[in-house]
């Protein structure tokens, strides 16, 4: 069984819900602290408020960019990725322009992800390539695109009007890219068993806005 050290350092706890309160951002970054989570991912606009709640802490704060159709123009994702790291972001999970792979043009879809790399000035980034609309052709497409383009991770959802992660794509992306990237799980992981699946199919971060209770499921085995 996964320790409750191994599985905090895994999760980005997340709330990204455009009705997130500040008194929201301020729990989440609390249950962050208090559970030692990897990172609290939130909206660009409450990256400034995630860091003054998390203080000194390790806790890292994650923004979403191009968040969430991913139909951002490339500049605006480079500007946005760029802001974001000027606020105190120290991880980006960027969309990745899924027209774009669905269309086959695959060289702006990497050129898309290079620019978020570049702006992220050396920070974690992580591609959400929505898995739920692609073919597992595009999927792995994506997946290399990302990986050529430089990014850390390949993420399969935004959790935001799709289906999330499973563990078919979670086992696809990682057998596609082998160990030289993260793969982040993400979008309708709520306890504990789904979470382990995902792992065991090689995810090697959860992205969860129930990390609290999946970790209380673990505390009590």
């Amino acid at each position: 069984m996964i320790s409750t050290e191994e599985l905090a350092g895994m999760i980005d706890h997340t709330n990204i819900k455009p009705n997130a309160t500040k008194y929201d951002i301020k729990k989440l970054c609390n249950e962050c602290i208090e559970y030692n989570f990897s990172s609290a991912c939130v909206t660009p606009t409450n990256v400034p408020l995630a860091c003054e709640f998390l203080g000194n802490s390790e806790i890292k704060v994650c923004s979403v960019i191009g968040f969430p159709f991913g139909t951002n123009k490339s500049e605006i994702k480079a500007f946005e990725a760029l802001v974001a790291v000027e606020d105190g972001a120290e991880e980006l999970d960027m969309v990745m322009n899924i027209g774009a792979i669905k269309s086959s043009e695959n060289a702006f879809v990497q050129r898309d992800i290079e620019g978020v790399v570049e702006s992220a000035d050396a920070m974690v980034v992580k591609v959400i390539i929505e898995t739920a609309i692609l073919t597992d052709s595009e999927k792995i497409s994506a997946s290399i695109l990302c990986q050529k383009a430089g990014a850390d991770y390949v993420k399969t959802s935004t959790g935001i009007g799709y289906s999330g992660a499973n563990v078919h794509d979670v086992s696809l992306i990682r057998e596609t890219i082998g160990q030289t990237m993260g793969v982040k799980a993400s979008g309708g992981i709520r306890n504990l068993k789904t979470a382990l699946k995902m792992i065991d199919a090689g995810a090697s971060k959860i992205g969860t806005s129930t990390g609290p209770a999946i970790m209380n499921e673990l505390l009590k085995k």
